[in-house]
């Protein structure tokens, strides 16, 4: 069962700034979850219903530190596209 705890971060950069204004949210998740589970969650915490959700998988990028060869975790990420005049208020820039 998907929950909030699944969302790890709303994105701000530019280009989803830009997206904003045009009602499309873009979110950070863990790789596991789902379409319908992000619905879901969308629907049970903040009371709107995505009109469409679109997906990509994110690979962590290798960095280095010191010398020692890492890598950042792998992430999901979502573009939801929100009715017209819904807002979320606790993620208001």
């Amino acid at each position: 069962m998907a929950g909030i705890t699944d969302i790890k971060s709303i994105m701000y950069t530019e280009k989803s700034l830009k997206l904003q204004e045009q009602d499309v949210l873009v979110v950070q998740t863990s790789p596991s979850l789902s379409k319908t589970q992000l619905k879901e969650v969308f629907k049970e915490y903040f009371g709107i219903t995505p009109l469409s959700i679109n997906s990509l998988r994110q690979e962590g990028k290798v960095k280095r530190f010191r010398g020692v060869i890492g890598k950042r975790n792998n992430f999901k990420k979502f573009y939801v596209k929100l009715p017209a005049g819904a807002k979320i208020e606790s993620l208001a820039v």
